[in-house]
């Protein structure tokens, strides 16, 4: 592979890099400033009105679109079900009371249902366009059944299992099964047309450029029969007497700048940049402001004169891309980091609730006031969310905006309060937002106050890239509070020690990380008293 097809990714980390050093070195530079120039309640600065056609639009997508993959993937778990409980009634109806349970029919009846998903699969019919077209499924479906039939047949011939294997039963399982892989696959037809006549099959994404190389990759995109994209409208950094009202049709919807704002408000899955290669600095400008946002982000290269290998490509229908960042979570790793948060969570509900109801007792009867305390916090893509916690301080001195950030000895905070937050036992209710609520997760960034500032500065303001933290859901613990890096962020150096951790489990998560983390937090939370107050 040519050096240029690491363009992207060695630019775009360098200039990450070169951005996140500035950053600091601007900060420390001119701490007397920072530190002293804002209130305590300065908030972030107001972002510029989106247009009235970008909030049209906006509006318009409140739905993400099915996973392919997960489609796909559980296409091929109840097409394996379909074949095998097939020739098990067949087998139950026809050898049952002869045979009983055979081993040897249950290891036939295994292989045969896994080699005609592989067979299947190797066919193209569990991709996107495959799961939608009738003909495309029936004709390779018939061709790929016969193809295993014979295949079947042969190994009965040059085996010494034929003698034992039922011929009519085998006959019986190919005619029976062709039938109920028809019928079911009549069933995924349907469901499919049914989600793409409703745009649950189509995934929304939007333009970062316009002019001619926009029109023709809007074009390309459009006269392929298996692409899944809605294009939405397209951004244009430039100035607007160069920039066009529309491009191939789609509504202009606003800046670079207006892209961030629209994803937050919107369900888009993916930004396309269309700029050429060549416009090296154009097209980093614009990578450094949307790198921060939860989705897709992909170089158009359809019109690209440089030419790399084609596995250097992703391909949307036969459109080819540069991947630039991918979402965090996404697909099967979506799932199973959910059902991880979900099982997982309910049993720690379980075995802790006997703490979690002496722990509320104790803050009833220590001062006057609601058990548990609600704060706005920031949530996946910048969102909201509402998180509780036992209340740790005097009622009538509660700050549910963190405009002061609690200190060692803080005489706000009660007996208890001081007890719980210590051994950060007044997190447990949190439990109820990711059992219940789904907007936290057992590991994750934590979650940051709405108004949360470092010295009167806002936190996004402090280091740049801040945003990109929100990537995925927050968690109720995550890699930096088992490294030391938890409780009251008063300095530079531990506010961007907590933000690169966190940063660094984004880019390198897997379950067995999350498992880690978890199996790490109750030793942390017993040997790191010093920063919980």
């Amino acid at each position: 592979m040519q050096d240029g097809a690491t363009w992207d990714r060695d630019k775009i980390d360098a200039m990450l890099i070169e951005r996140s050093t500035a950053a600091r070195e601007e900060m420390k530079a001119a701490s007397t400033d920072v530190f002293g120039a804002q209130g305590a309640g300065a908030s972030m600065d107001k972002e510029t009105p989106l247009s009235q056609a970008a909030r049209d639009v906006a509006r318009q997508l409140t739905t993400r679109a099915f996973s392919p993959v997960i489609i796909a993937g559980l296409v091929r778990l109840f097409e394996w079900l379909v074949i095998a409980v097939t020739g098990l009634v067949l087998y139950t109806g026809y050898l049952g009371n002869e045979l009983g349970f055979s081993a040897f029919y249950m290891t036939i009846i295994g292989v045969v249902a896994t080699a005609a998903v592989l067979i299947f699969q190797a066919l193209g019919l569990y991709t996107p366009y495959g799961l939608r077209s009738i003909g495309h499924q029936g004709i390779r479906l018939v061709a790929g059944w016969t193809t295993l039939g014979f295949v079947m047949l042969a190994f009965a011939f040059f085996s010494n299992v034929g003698d034992d294997l039922s011929r009519l039963w085998v006959g019986l399982w190919f005619a029976v099964g062709l039938l109920t892989l028809m019928l079911y696959r009549s069933l995924v037809i349907a469901l499919v047309t049914h989600w793409t006549a409703s745009g649950r099959l189509r995934r929304h994404a939007a333009l970062v450029g316009g002019g001619p190389d926009a029109e023709r990759l809007v074009e390309a995109l459009r006269g392929s029969a298996t692409s899944d994209l809605q294009l939405v409208g397209f951004f244009d950094d430039r100035a607007d007497e160069r920039s066009q009202e529309t491009c191939a049709g789609l509504p202009k919807l606003g800046s670079v700048d207006d892209a961030v704002a629209f994803t937050r408000m919107a369900t888009l899955d993916m930004i396309i940049v269309t700029l050429p290669v060549t416009a090296e600095k154009r097209v980093l400008n614009m990578v450094r402001k949307l790198w921060v946002l939860p989705i897709d982000v992909r170089l158009s290269a359809h019109t690209a004169k440089l030419r790399f290998r084609p596995r250097a490509y992703n391909y949307i229908g036969s459109v080819p891309f540069l991947a630039i960042f991918d979402r965090p979570l996404a697909d099967w790793d979506y799932v199973a980091k959910a059902v991880l948060d979900r099982l997982l969570g309910f049993a720690m509900l379980v075995v802790l609730s006997p703490v979690m109801l002496a722990t509320a007792i104790a803050v009833k009867l220590d001062s006057k006031g609601p058990v548990l305390f609600r704060q706005k916090r920031f949530g996946f893509n910048n969102e909201p969310i509402d998180v509780y916690k036992f209340r740790s301080m005097y009622t009538d001195m509660c700050d549910e905006k963190a405009l002061k950030v609690v200190t060692k000895n803080d005489p706000r905070v009660t007996r208890v309060g001081a007890f719980i937050r210590k051994t950060s036992l007044d997190e447990l209710p949190q439990l109820f937002n990711v059992v219940f609520k789904g907007d936290l997760s057992l590991v994750g960034p934590r979650p940051h106050a709405v108004q949360g500032h470092l010295r009167g500065t806002p936190f996004e303001k402090v280091i740049d890239g801040y945003f990109a933290r929100h990537r995925v859901k927050p968690g109720i613990t995550g890699w930096a509070q088992i490294n030391g890096w938890r409780g009251e962020m008063d300095t530079m150096e531990k506010f961007e020690r907590r933000v690169e951790h966190d940063l660094y489990y984004i880019e390198n998560w897997s379950i067995l990380f999350d498992l880690q983390i978890l199996a790490m937090t109750p030793l942390a939370l017993l040997t790191d008293t010093e920063n919980a107050y």
